[in-house]
């Protein structure tokens, strides 16, 4: 970044967009010096190489020039999300007050609504020596000096600090080097033809994600490629402004998430894209949950007519644990489809291609291995795997991270003579690696990884439920290109009026104190609910009676 503040000063590397203002260019040089502004706020009040600053910012300039402050100060900023009107504020603040008392942070950098309502509540408040507020700091220009900490920092010591999406309980802190940062970037740049001179990233996916932190920020700052960002918010509120911002700057690159396939194919009206030209797309990246083919298509068939070249569609699977990427389809060839007999799959955990007449699921390829990335699928027994069997993913790399951070405990137990356990299953075929479920039953939804015990635990708290009898699981679903989560529980009231009362309760409990809108309450009678021999609630036994029992019926919930 130095050097592109040396050689290329008056570039303007990020476009930033809010709702109703005009965009706002940032050169290198207004990067570098308003962010030095914060490094040197926090020289002022002590903080030195490799103390944690976490940063709690709703989507702002401050943001921007708060992280590159903490880089350039050494230090190790981690990017929070901030309080939003779907968390209840209490919750929020347990979550946050417990995330605290692990990583330890030397600074909060945060606006004063936030320190306000939500940090002056806190228990643990007094364990943060400094709270710095957004709007106290004064850009001002100076000389950035030739020696700044930021670049003495050793290649493995922690760069940063990610954080795993889980939708309620404590959050992991996941540690990243210097160098594994820039290992990632330099295999990942390779694998996408990423040209500075001619490409341009699109992206509306907040920062406190993998994805938008590292392919959306870091990487278009580091390697002088423009990157035009906007307010997750005001993407979910306003579709249509990610497929102006590509028209208006000649986008080329843009990731998503599945469902955003499907939500920008039906939430945008005709009236909104009056003048769009998509024809700059060259990679619309399909990541971080199950990918579906028929999502591409919807897509396709809405934007087609606007210039969108199908062969944009591309694929990629990664994790914040390999910094992003750990493999990356559809550039140099279209995603590989892989047609398998539904049977066998389900039965035998083999992905078998299907004849004709036989019934089968289309499975996509996330790519083939990006960079050092080495894959393989092991068996619940931990032996290696042939081709087209499927079990768990691990992968290596010269991208790993640290370790989670101050918890050796939980890194020890995801690491198997040097190869990381993804927690997702899936099948290798002719190099490609494709994605068939996630392990321990996780649930991805939007693009978020829902716990099913969270949500069965919120459940459990509305008065008629039964204590320990509830079940939650996700069914696709077409429409919306994502997963739904399903939620069962049982209950002792007869009268249809009483079912209803607690229904709309776990709805509003679940709503309010997690990531997702609940919107499918199944209410059933004690012992309907299958458990295992062990006494644990059997999820894949109860997803396949509620299937069977539904599909019977020919109703839905």
């Amino acid at each position: 970044m130095l050097d592109h503040y040396k050689e290329d000063a008056e570039f303007p590397v990020i476009i930033f967009q809010s709702a109703g203002k005009p965009d706002i260019p940032i050169t290198y040089k207004e990067l570098v010096e308003k962010s030095y502004c914060y490094a040197e706020k926090y020289f002022n009040d002590g903080i030195r190489p490799g103390d944690v600053i976490v940063l709690v910012l709703q989507h702002s300039l401050d943001l921007i020039y708060s992280y590159f402050g903490a880089i350039l100060a050494g230090a190790v900023p981690s990017m929070m999300p901030f309080l939003t009107e779907k968390l209840i504020p209490e919750k929020y603040q347990n979550d946050f007050q417990s995330l605290l008392t692990i990583i330890h942070p030397k600074a909060i950098v945060t606006y004063r609504e936030f320190k306000n309502e939500v940090f002056d509540h806190f228990d643990t408040a007094s364990q943060v020596k400094h709270i710095i507020l957004s709007d106290d700091i004064v850009f001002v220009k100076k000389k950035i000096p030739a020696e700044i900490p930021g670049i003495f920092c050793d290649d493995e010591s922690v760069a940063l600090l990610q954080h795993s999406s889980g939708t309620t309980g404590l959050q992991k802190g996941v540690a990243l080097s210097h160098r594994a940062v820039f290992n990632q970037l330099d295999g990942y740049i390779k694998a996408i033809k990423l040209d500075p001179d001619k490409d341009v990233i699109v992206s509306w996916l907040p920062l406190y994600h993998d994805m938008g932190l590292i392919a959306c920020f870091l990487m278009p700052v580091l390697y002088r490629t423009q990157v035009v960002m906007m307010s997750p918010f005001e993407w979910v509120r306003a579709p249509y402004r990610l497929l102006t911002a590509i028209s208006d700057y000649k986008g080329t690159i843009c990731w998503l998430p599945n469902f955003a396939f499907n939500f920008c194919a039906k939430k945008v009206r005709d009236s909104q894209l009056e003048d769009v030209n998509l024809s700059s797309m060259r990679a619309l990246i399909n990541c971080s949950e199950p990918m579906r083919d028929s999502s591409h298509q919807v897509f396709a068939e809405r934007y087609v007519h606007y210039g969108f070249n199908v062969d944009a569609f591309a694929t990629s699977y990664g994790m914040a644990e390999n910094v992003f990427s750990a493999t990356q389809g559809g550039i140099d060839s279209p995603i590989v489809k892989d047609i398998i007999n539904r049977d066998i799959f389900q039965t035998e955990k083999k992905a078998v291609p299907a004849t004709l007449d036989e019934p089968s699921i289309e499975m996509l390829s996330t790519g083939k291995a990006v960079g050092s990335v080495q894959i393989a699928i092991l068996d619940e027994k931990d032996n290696t795997l042939s081709d087209r069997e499927i079990g768990e993913v691990i992968i290596k790399s010269n991208c790993l991270f640290n370790g989670y951070y101050n918890r050796p405990d939980l890194t020890e137990k995801c690491f198997i003579n040097g190869w990381f356990r993804t927690g997702d299953y899936g099948y290798m075929a002719d190099g490609e690696l494709y994605i068939t479920g996630r392990k321990k039953d996780l649930i991805i939804v939007g693009g978020k990884n829902i716990y099913p015990q969270d949500l069965e635990a919120l459940a459990m708290d509305v008065p008629g439920v039964h204590p320990g009898r509830a079940v939650a699981f996700g069914i696709f679903d077409e429409d919306s290109g994502t997963e739904e989560v399903v939620l069962i529980a049982e209950v002792d009231v007869d009268s249809e009026e009483e079912k209803s009362t607690i229904s709309r309760a776990i709805k509003e409990k679940v709503t309010r104190n997690s990531a997702i809108s609940l919107r499918h309450v199944m209410l059933v009678d004690e012992k309907w609910l299958i458990k295992t021999s062990s006494g644990k609630m059997a999820r894949a036994a109860n997803k396949e009676r509620y299937i069977r029992l539904t599909t019977n019926s020919k109703t839905s919930i």
